[in-house]
């Protein structure tokens, strides 16, 4: 099994014209929260609401910023989160997978939209 990446796209709702940032992220299913680069949290010119204590995979506890609403789409879905700002790449954690109703093969390495019924026709 190897590691499975989805170009996703992250906008700041709160400032719309400053477009969106197209970024490859790590669709990880052990993490549960988006994890921004300050780099890319900076691009979207996001501010921490908080700072928010999380656990590594190492076990260590450290304070990261927490910053949000970032807008998320993939494919035809998106979701509204905050994310964690931490390492050197973008994680896609299981909270907006899950709030976009997607799948990761581990089998093909892939993500993709959970071909089931449509959460706009629920």
């Amino acid at each position: 099994m190897g590691l499975t990446y989805a170009s996703i796209e992250l906008t700041n709702p709160r400032r719309p014209e400053l477009g969106p940032v197209n970024v490859t992220a790590l669709a990880d299913t052990g993490a549960m929260m988006l994890c921004l680069p300050a780099r890319v949290a900076e691009k979207l010119e996001l501010e921490a609401a908080d700072h928010r204590a999380v656990t590594l995979a190492d076990g260590r506890r450290v304070r990261v910023p927490y910053v949000g609403p970032i807008q998320v789409r993939f494919a035809s879905r998106f979701c509204f989160v905050g994310a964690f700002v931490m390492g050197d790449e973008v994680v896609l954690g299981v909270v907006p997978m899950e709030d976009m109703d997607l799948l990761v093969s581990p089998l093909t390495r892939e993500v993709s939209v959970n071909p089931g019924i449509s959460p706009h026709l629920v």
